[in-house]
């Protein structure tokens, strides 16, 4: 018999009989109490609605290690496309342009320079008839072969295309712009292997001497970024003076096409104004509307550190044979495909270009100036 004080037993269950509850109707919620599990008939209903099974068993310790319930992986946008790295901009061509002479396999780019002999005298009877008579020599130019190949394998290119990069397409690209690239340097700089012959813009053995610009009013300077309107516009008048004069007046300024190549770090020094409004672009431009303005990063420092520019007309009909080109870059093969060999798991292709470089064909149609 209980006493008045005695715990109610509401069940008794041995380890042999614990189990999940499996299947149960919302109705018998009220069973549960038996085991110790209370719940109020709204909160069943709910629980019943949104798990049709589940089962009360022993708290025990994790198996697993506690991690994140959301792998960043899920919580990821991958914007479209790629940024891709960029070089310096290539001015060369643009400067020189590009004559496509010869063939890949060539050694030498020869120029014949003639000068025609005769020297008039005064006229006499009796006399020997002074005969005119002409001279050649000849300018050699080394052609320089690059080359630049690559390898790809059938599984590189299929684990690229999961991120939608063409492995092979992009290898492609980068050996033409390696190629690119060194033309381009050596267009500038030339290429010393030896006793070989092959010059840039910026080394060619017929350029004239720099002349130094000249001092700003404060004579501290000759540097465009401390120089006023005028006196830039004073640095460019005589560069077009000398140039003039140095033809001999066969280059005439307002007539001719000329290029004034300026180092990158000073070309927009040129968009300085004057009080009254005007820059020395837009005076360049009414005054000297023939003149056109490319920059390049290798003019930068190019003289012992000083900033310079080259004024020079692009080309002269001079009676010549040859074109009448001041400057011009000889490029036998801009990029030819050597060929392609079939691997086991993958290919290998190799590419060239061939180019002997800068020619400057008449120094009298160049002016540099240094310091700027």
């Amino acid at each position: 018999m209980r006493t008045p004080h005695e715990s109610i037993v509401h069940s008794v269950l041995d380890g042999r009989n614990i189990k999940p509850i499996i299947g149960f109707d919302v109705k018998d919620f009220r069973d549960l109490a038996q085991i110790g599990v209370y719940l109020g008939e709204r909160k069943m209903q709910q629980i019943a609605n949104a798990h049709r099974e589940f089962a009360m068993d022993a708290i025990q310790a994790l198996v697993t290690t506690p991690s994140i319930t959301t792998p960043v992986q899920f919580l990821q946008e991958w914007l479209p496309g790629f940024v891709e790295i960029i070089t310096a901009a290539r001015k060369a061509d643009t400067l020189m342009g590009i004559q496509t002479v010869g063939s890949w396999e060539d050694e030498q780019i020869v120029q014949g320079v003639k000068e025609l002999t005769a020297s008039a005298q005064p006229y006499g009877d009796y006399t020997n008839i002074p005969e005119a008579s002409w001279n050649t020599n000849w300018v050699y130019r080394t052609v320089v072969r690059g080359e630049q190949g690559l390898m790809c394998s059938v599984l590189e290119e299929a684990r690229a295309g999961r991120i939608n990069v063409d492995s092979s397409a992009d290898k492609r690209r980068s050996c033409m712009l390696s190629l690119e690239i060194q033309r381009n340097y050596i267009g500038f700089y030339g290429f010393n292997s030896g006793d070989n012959n092959t010059y840039g813009f910026l080394n060619d053995p017929n350029l004239p001497n720099y002349h130094t610009a000249a001092e700003n009013a404060a004579a501290t300077s000759t540097m465009w970024s401390d120089k006023s309107f005028l006196e830039i516009c004073n640095d460019i008048r005589t560069a077009i003076a000398g140039l003039r004069t140095g033809a001999l007046d066969q280059i005439d300024p307002e007539e001719l096409p000329l290029t004034l190549a300026v180092a990158t770090d000073a070309v927009d020094y040129l968009s300085v104004v004057a009080d009254y409004g005007i820059s020395v672009r837009d005076w360049m431009t009414r005054a000297y509307p023939k003149i056109r303005v490319v920059s390049a990063p290798e003019l930068n420092n190019a003289n012992s550190s000083a900033n310079v520019f080259y004024l020079y007309a692009d080309r002269i009909n001079d009676s010549s044979t040859d074109g009448g080109y001041t400057w011009i870059q000889a490029v036998p093969a801009k990029f030819l495909a050597l060929g392609v060999e079939r691997l086991a798991k993958g290919f290998k292709e190799d590419y060239s270009n061939a180019t002997a470089g800068a020619m400057l064909k008449r120094p009298w149609a160049v002016y540099r100036v240094t310091g700027i």
